[in-house]
């Protein structure tokens, strides 16, 4: 699989799992409102998703810089092996 691909497909997964998160929060949220006994018992499931969501965004934000250096670059030769290293430096770097 080439690089252009692979980041098509993880942006799609990304996306996908967000979509999910969303539908899913969403339905937390309205049980959530029910009444503050709802809010006590699944409040810390309703965090657990906002977390899910937040690290989508962190994993968009990491393709997209991994994006712009690739571009600044001007290689498409990269090996799955250096885009692993790419990724593992970027989270380093976080």
């Amino acid at each position: 699989m080439d690089y252009k691909k692979g980041l098509e497909n993880a942006v799609q997964n990304i996306e996908s799992d967000r979509a999910a998160i969303s539908a899913v929060l969403t339905d937390v949220m309205i049980y959530l409102k029910k009444n503050e006994e709802n809010h006590k018992g699944a409040g810390h499931i309703a965090a657990k998703y906002f977390e899910a969501l937040q690290r989508s965004n962190d994993q968009l934000i990491k393709l997209l810089a991994l994006q712009e250096r690739r571009e600044r670059q001007e290689d498409d030769s990269l090996s799955p092996d250096e885009l692993y290293d790419l990724i593992d430096k970027q989270e380093d770097e976080d």
